[in-house]
């Protein structure tokens, strides 16, 4: 575990130059804000599913690779925490992970979900999952096949996160 840390702790240091940020830390003074461009999509994602792989790869677990389903499912749940105002597994409308990766057509099961309310980056947010057994557990489950990863940024700086895996 200690090794696992330790990468992820290096990832982090090292992308942190490359992250964009301001100064307005959600409304607190001296904290900077993680704020993403419209054009990141897809280096965010690829940024995460690289990191989940390297971690998972450390403690023996197969690859995962990215789905576009998952993803969208991801993004609709990032969306509806973000006007529910509250991290929580459930829809507005009673959804459960099960029932938003069934609605964008998912063939597969789902293995887990870990979601995070924060002004922070994708992979401080992982670091944060890594350190919770509940949420660990779903990053490194053994049968994971497949990843789905988005967000929802409201105008104040604060993230949304949703991280969907599936079998």
């Amino acid at each position: 575990m200690t090794r696992i840390l330790a990468i992820l702790s290096a990832l982090v240091l090292a992308l942190t130059a490359c992250v964009p940020v301001d100064d307005t830390g959600g409304g607190t003074p001296g904290v900077q804000t993680y704020r993403i461009r419209a054009g990141d999509t897809g280096k965010i994602q690829f940024r995460m599913l690289d990191s989940v792989n390297a971690l998972r790869s450390a403690a023996g677990a197969q690859a995962v690779e990215l789905n576009p389903n998952l993803n969208a499912a991801a993004a609709t749940h990032a969306k509806d925490m973000a006007r529910q105002n509250r991290p929580w597994h459930f829809g507005s409308d009673g959804s459960s992970p099960i029932d938003r990766i069934r609605r964008v057509g998912y063939g597969g099961e789902l293995v887990g979900e870990t979601i995070s309310e924060t002004y922070e980056s994708e992979l401080e947010t992982l670091a944060a999952w890594m350190e919770q057994p509940d949420t660990r557990r779903v990053l490194m489950a053994p049968d994971a096949r497949n990843m789905g990863f988005s967000w929802h940024q409201e105008s104040n700086g604060k993230i949304w996160w949703t991280l969907v895996m599936g079998k």
